[in-house]
């Protein structure tokens, strides 16, 4: 493949260009180095904003990649997948949003296309994922080549989600723990916060680990015996994460379920109360209607004291239900 063609203006959206030494280490180049290098050239990577126009226009007309391998690289929405042609590999793959005040479901994408010899990415928010390989090869403990590159980043990727899982596991306890405690009004909103957190980061990691599971499998020279051996072990920890995620899915369904019990538990409970309060005043209130009617005849009219005969029936009345309810353990 030829070099590049020749850009002479930085594109906006170019972010970084970096020169493995194949010692762990790096050297950041400048886009002047860039422009005299090709897809060919062992150990590099050069990494771009792909909503920058310029970096996009920079990417389809000057990189030498083909319609299919810039297609991957900027398109605005993609789930994560790995395909092959050749001896080339475009990849796509989700990390967790671990950026200050944004939610961690909605993840950040970053897209890969490797040849064995350059690694060209783009992604359009930042990953600390990102970072942390970059910190890396500033320490002199970076991958050696770009396979160890790929190996590397995928795996930093996958391990990020760790942190995020397990905080999703303890707010399912902590609900767990409350369930009892608190009322089932204040928990409904945490435990619905939870369950759409699970939606959202298994709607990508799913996918992800047919993804890593594809690449191990996929015939790349440039892939050794090693690399294979550690994305192996990056795909096994990722369908761990899926299963935990499904793990705490049915979690909180089962939570949801004892929360509505509870409150089903609750309204019946009080429905229970004022039936037996209505059983109660039902003939009392047919009592004194009885004899309230304005009709001649009445008993105790002259009598001064049937008013206080009749309160007196009353709650001798209420009293006996009362006591014939506690008896047929109605409450």
């Amino acid at each position: 493949m030829s070099q590049f063609v020749y850009s002479e203006k930085e594109p906006s959206g170019f972010i970084h260009a970096m020169l493995l030494d194949g010692s762990g280490g790096s050297q950041q180049l400048s886009w002047s180095e860039v422009n005299g290098l090709s897809c060919e050239q062992l150990g590099l990577w050069l990494h771009f904003d792909y909503s920058d126009i310029e970096a996009q226009n920079w990417i389809r007309d000057c990189s030498g990649l083909n319609e299919i391998a810039v297609d991957g690289l900027l398109s605005p929405e993609n789930r994560p997948h790995a395909l092959t042609r050749d001896n080339n590999l475009l990849l796509v793959l989700r990390g967790v949003n671990l950026n200050r005040g944004e939610n961690p479901e909605d993840m950040v994408s970053v897209r890969v296309w490797a040849n064995g010899k350059t690694l060209i990415s783009t992604r359009k928010r930042v990953l600390t994922s990102t970072q942390d390989v970059l910190a890396s090869l500033e320490d002199k403990s970076g991958p050696i080549s770009t396979s160890g590159l790929l190996v590397c980043w995928a795996d930093r990727i996958v391990t990020r989600m760790n942190d995020t899982i397990n905080l999703l596991e303890d707010n399912v306890s902590e609900i767990e723990e409350a369930l009892f405690v608190d009322e089932p009004s204040e928990l409904r909103s945490t435990l619905l916060r939870v369950k759409q957190q699970c939606v959202g980061i298994r709607r990508y990691i799913a996918p992800q680990r047919e993804a890593l599971n594809k690449l191990v499998l996929e015939p790349l020279n440039w892939l050794d015996d090693i690399d294979r051996l550690a994305l192996r072990s990056i795909a096994d920890k990722q369908v761990r994460y899926v299963e935990d995620v499904d793990t705490i899915k049915e979690r909180a369904t089962m939570v949801k379920e004892e929360l509505l019990s509870r409150v089903s538990e609750q309204l019946n409970n009080r429905s229970y109360v004022l039936t037996v309060v209505a059983a109660i005043f039902l003939p009392l209130g047919f009592f004194t209607g009885l004899m309230g009617v304005n009709v001649g005849g009445m008993p105790g009219i002259e009598n001064g004291a049937a008013f206080w005969i009749v309160v007196g029936i009353c709650v001798g009345c209420t009293g006996l239900l009362g006591a014939y309810f506690y008896w047929k353990k109605w409450f």
